[in-house]
């Protein structure tokens, strides 16, 4: 028997699908040996160099002791770990797990999850590369140095529950910066001369009086109408028509980050949602021929294609569209990303055969989107550029001149796969020399805008043109963000909170190296240079580490705390024992007992620090366990009532709304209508229920519906600000005063 050993369950079922009884697939189910979490786990030897302490986690252990049982049985093991650096320590780790010499065990690699690839992996096995485990230890334990000896500090001098990071913090500040930009932009004012020449040609203006015009030319509203008078006053001929032909070329294959964005512009997948969907897809879903992988491994920044897979997809365009539509020679794109793995493929389908139409009855809804999406872009690499007439023409006058700009699609190329967004702005046909006539002229007012703000796709991009992290790190940096509270996300937008502007100043002021982009950058290339034999990883550790440990403790001695503790000469309510103490927290500022742990006794305060009296609503009745008056309280599902006497007195009820009866009788059968509650908030509801099961959020009226094939009635409600009628049936709205028309 023969143990091939990969990383998800997912992947070894896919496997073992492919080969016979003589082989075993086992997953780790990711990394089994790694830091301690609950210490620092690195030490410092006699030469100065980093030693970490592995150790298999507890929740771990059964899955090394299933590993080793089968380990013992087993003629050959093979390493099956991801191709990149994470995967080969992976693999280097269960080696050192299971007890075994990781040089003697063969290391097997590949792109794609089907039968061809795992069995070619079988046939050229190699041994586990030492230099890209290196490189996966340095950038681990960089980032244990970074995280356990920063982010103490920060919870020390600010707040609780913050942290930094190597990458973390260099790309919270790209976003603190875009902030920066954002708050200190003074719009420009500037004006445009919107022209339409006869008949609805948009016409730009480009000179007058013999100055060329750019965007920022016009800058008020005296020159916009001064101008304005002259374009009235002015004849104009046709004096040029340029027709040129123009080629919009094929865009790249994807890569982890290119699909990243695309996926989020196009589908609205976030990045770590992206990433989840790809990961399904590459280790194995149902096709026609049994579970496959349907495409190569999604975490790579290389461009590089199979040829055999190139080969296949030019003969797919060719059949299907036509030699006109497929190049002489096969297309390759170069490198993109500072330190792409060249050895690595880039993401593409492993079946063509599978087409989009065929996976529509295999894959999930999202899966066949981002499918589509890879399998689309492969194709369209593949495919010649498409091909537009663009045409200009010039209109002259004695003080003005208009450029307007139009094109056609005459070849669509690509197009043919992806479709296209372009629309033709076709222009009439004109002749040199003949005059043309003003349709319409307005002078418009504008402002420059700031920058926008990033959004993930865009960050993204940014990290990667900068050189920042990896393929594999990009989704997960933007969710530590988000977690930590340093970032919220609205419509897409990346939003700063003020803590994060507080952390970034803090890190710019005493380690400026930690949020240097370029600093993060260049340790990105050595990292790189570790995994291809070039640095010594030992060395890269310590020239980081000993500099880096002299800023903590500097930083802890000349940070000043900006933790608030202040007392404010009140005994706590609660335990009548110690002093109250204005603090402040991770959601601004609030009251505590300095006697905490002990006494958990809060209070909210407002801007100004001032205790927030929270309003009591009375009720009529009373507590039937004190005596006491209950009062209404909100809670998670609504409205409920509590004894006043709390904490002593625990008991709580629910409020009867059953008391309220509409005044218009069921719509349905004619019974009572009342007000009744639920999980979910009030609602009206009929009387004869289970008989009768009408329900309403609003109130019903008397008044039909006047929807052709509609039985409801209308209930009054407020719709956007607006009073109006809505169908309780078919929740057809109409404006109030007018359900008689």
């Amino acid at each position: 028997m023969n143990l091939i050993i990969v990383e998800s369950p997912a992947k070894a079922r896919t496997i073992k699908n492919f080969l016979g009884k003589d082989y075993e697939v086992i997953a780790s189910k990711g990394h089994i040996r790694d830091l301690p979490k609950s210490r620092f786990g690195i030490t410092v030897d006699e030469d100065n160099q980093l030693v970490p302490a592995y150790s298999v986690a507890k929740e771990n252990a059964p899955t090394v002791k299933e590993i080793k049982a089968l380990a013992k049985k087993a003629d050959t093991i093979y390493i099956a770990t991801d191709e990149d650096r994470e995967g080969e320590a992976i693999g280097w780790h269960i080696a050192h797990a299971i007890k075994k010499d990781p040089q003697e065990l063969p290391r097997i690699v590949f792109h794609e999850i089907t039968k061809t690839a795992i069995n070619h992996a079988l046939e050229s096995a190699r041994k586990i590369d030492m230099n890209m485990v290196n490189a996966q230890q340095a950038r681990r334990m960089l980032d244990r140095v970074v995280g356990y000896k920063l982010s103490p500090l920060l919870a020390s001098k600010i707040q609780k529950g913050l942290s930094g990071g190597r990458v973390q913090s260099s790309t919270l500040k790209l976003v603190v910066d875009r902030e920066r930009e954002i708050k200190a932009f003074v719009p420009v004012e500037y004006w445009t001369i919107d022209t339409l020449f006869k008949t609805d040609i948009e016409a730009t203006l480009t000179s007058h009086m013999g100055d060329k015009l750019s965007k920022l030319s016009i800058e008020n509203k005296n020159d916009a109408d001064a101008i304005t008078k002259s374009v009235k006053a002015d004849s104009f001929v046709i004096s040029k028509i340029e027709t040129k032909q123009r080629k919009t070329s094929t865009l790249p294959p994807f890569m982890t980050s290119t699909l990243q964005q695309t996926a989020s512009s196009k589908l609205g997948f976030t990045p770590k949602k992206t990433m989840m969907v790809a990961q399904a897809l590459y280790e194995g879903v149902k096709t026609p021929d049994g579970t496959s992988g349907v495409i190569t491994y999604m975490r790579t920044d290389s461009l590089n294609m199979a040829a055999e897979a190139v080969g296949a997809v030019r003969g797919i365009i060719e059949n299907r569209y036509g030699e006109k539509y497929l190049p002489k020679e096969p297309k390759t794109y170069g490198k993109k990303a500072k330190g792409a793995q060249e050895a690595h493929e880039a993401i593409r389908p492993t079946m063509l055969h599978f087409t989009p139409e065929v996976a529509q009855s295999f894959l999930k809804a999202d899966e066949i989107k981002l499918y589509r999406l890879i399998y689309e872009r492969f194709m369209a690499c593949q495919m010649n550029d498409a091909l537009f007439e663009q045409q200009s023409i010039i209109f002259t006058g004695k003080e003005n001149e208009y450029r307007a700009s139009g094109r056609k699609l005459i070849f669509d190329g690509f197009y043919a796969v992806t479709g296209t967004e372009d629309k033709d702005k076709l222009l009439p046909t004109l002749k040199e020399g003949e005059t043309a006539e003003i349709q319409s002229i307005k002078p418009e007012q504008h402002f420059t805008e700031p920058p926008a703000r990033y959004s993930e796709a865009s960050l993204i991009k940014k990290l990667e043109s900068e050189g920042v992290g990896r393929p594999s790190t990009y989704a997960p940096t933007i969710a530590t963000l988000s977690s930590r509270t340093y970032v919220t996300i609205e419509k897409k937008q990346i939003i700063p909170t003020e803590m994060a502007f507080t952390v970034t100043d803090i890190l710019e002021k005493n380690f400026a190296n930690i949020v240097d982009i370029s600093f993060t950058a260049n340790m990105e290339e050595k990292l790189d240079e570790i995994s291809e034999g070039q640095t010594d990883w030992q060395k890269l550790l310590s020239d980081f580490y000993f500099p880096f440990m002299e800023q903590i403790a500097e930083g802890k001695e000349k940070i000043i705390s900006l933790k608030l503790a202040k007392p404010l000469g009140r005994t706590c309510p609660k335990c009548g024992e110690h002093e109250l103490l204005l603090r402040s927290g991770r959601f601004g500022n609030f009251i505590a007992c300095s006697g905490f742990p002990k006494c958990k006794y809060t209070e909210q305060v407002d801007e100004d620090g001032n205790k927030v009296e929270e309003k009591v609503e009375t009720s009529d009745q009373v507590c039937d366990k004190c005596g006491k008056e209950m009062v209404i309280k909100n809670g998670r599902n609504g409205q409920f009532l509590a004894c006043s006497g709390y904490p002593e007195c625990k008991n709580t009820k629910s409020i009867d709304v059953e008391s309220k009866v509409s005044e218009a009788p069921c719509p349905d059968c004619g019974g009572e209508v009342s007000l009744k509650n639920s999980r979910r908030g009030p609602f009206w509801g009929c009387a004869n229920y289970p008989d009768c099961k009408f329900i309403s959020k609003f109130e019903p009226t008397t008044i039909k519906c006047k929807e052709k094939g509609c039985k409801g009635v209308l209930a009054e409600r407020t719709y956007r600000n607006k009073d109006v009628y809505e169908c309780v049936k078919c929740k057809n709205r109409t404006p109030r005063g007018e359900e008689a028309k």
